[in-house]
């Protein structure tokens, strides 16, 4: 699967449809962040196309009228591509394609390429190439010839043949395969899970938009070395480092892959094991662009995936990043969410002030209880201080009695000493 071709950069004719409940703000504003993804593809976009309908036509998605005059629009920039905001079924994609003469993709197509290209790990290849191959497997019909001349545009980067049988069988014993590494590398990762389970440490996420900040934060909180650039889906694969907080109890803080508006669900699917390192996290801190042009769309969007992927329940700490660009803007969105810190991860204003907030997010989850227990069980004491915080140790004759801070998991664990 080749990941990057950047042999030439391709014209691109964007379309976007107004329908019900879909204002012509809300898809002038999807269509800026189609082009922000068609740029971090590798294309230029040189011209845009907005249509009302009530409804999307179930052949060609835009009707046959505005299919010719898209053709025309596109010979006239010469343009290599039409890629449409909304995701085009296999038989509007083909439709789509004998009108205009050209290449016509979606949205999805567009995403699947950047991640594509951004892969790195082993693991996070083979997440891709599934996505890939579960998007293009229903679009293979008439197309043998066309997927077997791969010239590196996008949403065409991947594997290819001239017979169609031949295709679906290749494309489909590869999907098996791929789908059987990614169960092992799932179980390896809930291995992990259960060591870092049994080290009592607890586990924030950081989640976001896109291009909102993350890695330069894990890098600044925990001076890890994640990939930094100013582009979409720059961070693909996850990292997990160890933190400090201003207490003194440790953390584990994990990077994973960004979110955007109508994020595709193969590559929720196929990134499910990725993923589920938020879902199972004792917190969140969603970082939020507070320079972005539309903040609240963009946290909105990360709530949309978060409820797909199963971790509304997991608590949330907002943290409005990059502060330093737009001051006024990010106090008010601070301001507007109870709890919040608005911060630069890049200078580091603002940090600390997340750092104690994390610290007693998480401390508010916890119980203070007192325990009583034998002199001669100091592994328990030993344990104490590993499960969670001692606040203080006095020894009674045979007992020690331990004041300690601990979560449900701790309390259950060492419920006999609990005194009542």
């Amino acid at each position: 699967m080749s990941l990057i071709d950047r042999s030439f950069r391709e014209k691109i004719v964007l379309v976007g449809v107004v329908s019900r409940p879909r204002s012509t703000e809300e898809v002038e504003a999807s269509l800026d962040e189609l082009a922000l993804l068609v740029d971090t593809a590798g294309a230029d976009e040189v011209g845009r196309v907005i249509q009302r309908r009530d409804a999307p036509d179930a052949a060609t998605y835009v009707g046959h009228g505005k299919a010719e005059e898209l053709r025309r629009l596109s010979e006239a920039l010469d343009a290599d591509t039409v890629v449409f905001d909304e995701e085009l079924s296999p038989a509007q994609q083909r439709n789509l394609e004998k009108v205009l003469g050209r290449t016509a993709i979606d949205r999805t197509a567009v995403i699947l390429d950047i991640f594509a290209q951004n892969a790195r790990t082993e693991e996070g290849k083979a997440q891709v190439e599934l996505a890939l191959s579960q998007y293009r497997l229903p679009r293979l019909r008439g197309r043998g010839i066309a997927l077997s001349q791969q010239a590196g545009r996008i949403g065409t980067r991947g594997p290819g043949e001239t017979q169609l049988e031949e295709d679906r069988r290749r494309i489909t014993r590869r999907m098996r395969k791929l789908e059987a590494e990614l169960k092992n590398l799932e179980a390896t990762r809930r291995t992990q899970r259960r060591s870092r389970g049994r080290s009592a440490y607890r586990e924030v996420s950081l989640v976001g938009y896109t291009n909102a900040g993350k890695s330069t934060l894990l890098n600044c909180l925990a001076g890890a070395d994640a990939l930094v650039e100013n582009r979409l889906f720059s961070t693909l694969d996850p990292r997990t480092r160890r933190l400090e907080l201003p207490g003194g109890e440790a953390v584990l803080v994990s990077d994973t892959v960004g979110f955007v508006r109508k994020l595709p669900h193969l590559l929720v699917d196929a990134f499910h094991a990725t993923l589920e390192v938020v879902s199972t996290a004792d917190l969140l801190v969603h970082v939020v662009d507070g320079s972005a042009a539309d903040p609240l769309g963009q946290i909105e969007a990360v709530h949309s995936v978060l409820a797909e992927i199963g971790a509304t329940e997991v608590p949330e700490l907002l943290a409005v990043n990059k502060a330093d660009r737009s001051p006024r803007a990010a106090a008010r969105l601070a301001a507007s969410y109870p709890g919040s810190v608005a911060l630069s991860a890049k200078s580091g204003r603002g940090v600390p002030e997340l750092l104690r907030a994390v610290a007693d997010r998480l401390r508010a989850f916890d119980r203070t209880v007192e325990l009583s227990v034998p002199v001669a069980r100091g592994d328990i004491v030993a344990a104490l201080h590993r499960q969670g915080e001692v606040l203080a140790e006095v020894y009674e004759g045979e007992a020690v009695r331990v004041r300690a801070r601990l979560d449900d998991e701790g309390v259950r664990r060492f419920e006999e000493f609990v005194r009542r």
